[in-house]
């Protein structure tokens, strides 16, 4: 109920992130709440979430249309574009299934259409693709514990990745596809890890103070950026909170800064949202009123 309240008394900010110069450029400042920006894969759009629905944006913050999402009117803030940038994929809130946590995953065309279900399962709350486009990556709540799933477009049938008492989330694939970047609480602190899209080879890739989420891998491979909490959030992901946005080189693990500190946390950067050149991420800042 707290995010509520403040998601109502806010301007969001939709902001485009140079990471060659480091400046950045608002295109967007409105006064309501708006979440999570997808980078289109041809660069002519950006997708953002409000209000259960899906909007386009173009590049100078100019709103285009509403996506056509049909019965699915209660999109939140996990929806991404395949590589090829013909099918979009939403995590909506079924109303369908009587439950209170009932995200599931479907797809439909890119420019709009009637959704297809992926996940017959819930809750399901999508984070990643495969390059080939045949491997939905999610973390799932089963037998009371949240953990990574994966499951291909054909045959529907979920794969369970991670097995931790404690929540592991944010999965996404690298652009070769060897990896999956994920952040977990296992350790009783929210840090960033990454596995063979099998589930094996897990490695811890942060240890510090901050809580680190939603690691985002660039198009090359050799960097990731995310988000961190300045403060232990116990394993939750809040809105409204000092955070700031980082990014780690793969190779030598070293890590900057790419942002102050600033107002957001949830809704700010839960999806893929680098440019295809990689050299630019767009985010959500949010202002109090």
């Amino acid at each position: 109920m707290a995010d509520v309240e403040q998601q109502q008394n806010i301007y969001s900010n939709l902001i485009l992130l140079n990471l060659k110069t480091n400046k950045e450029k608002i295109i967007l400042r409105e006064k309501r709440h708006f979440e999570a920006p997808n980078w289109s894969r041809d660069n002519d759009y950006l997708i953002i979430n409000s209000n259960g629905l899906l909007e386009k944006i173009s590049l100078n913050g100019n709103f285009l249309e509403t996506i056509d999402t049909h019965f699915a009117i209660n999109c939140n803030n996990d929806h991404l574009l395949s590589f090829d940038g013909k099918t979009l994929a939403i995590s909506h809130n079924d109303t369908s299934v009587a439950e209170k946590d009932n995200s599931r995953i479907f797809i439909l065309p890119a420019e709009g259409g009637i959704p297809q279900l992926i996940t017959k399962n819930f809750p399901s709350y999508l984070h990643g693709i495969s390059p080939d486009g045949t491997t939905f990556i999610y973390t799932a709540k089963r037998n009371e514990k949240w953990n990574i799933y994966s499951i291909n477009s054909s045959d529907k049938i979920e794969y369970q990745l991670t097995d931790g008492a404690l929540l592991d989330d944010g999965p996404e694939f690298s652009y070769d596809g060897n990896w999956i970047y994920f952040n977990s609480h296992r350790t009783n602190r929210m840090h960033l890890y990454r596995m063979k899209p099998d589930g094996s080879k897990q490695e811890q890739l942060t240890d510090d103070d901050y809580d680190n989420w939603f690691p985002h891998p660039s198009p090359d491979n050799k960097t990731i950026v995310y988000i961190s909490y300045l403060k232990d959030q116990k394993g939750l992901h809040p809105f409204g909170q000092d955070v700031k946005l980082r990014q780690m080189d793969l190779e030598t693990k070293e890590i900057k800064d790419l942002t102050p500190v600033f107002y957001g946390g949830q809704g700010s950067i839960n999806v893929p949202s680098w440019s295809p050149d990689g050299e630019w991420i767009a985010y959500v800042k949010y202002e109090k009123i």
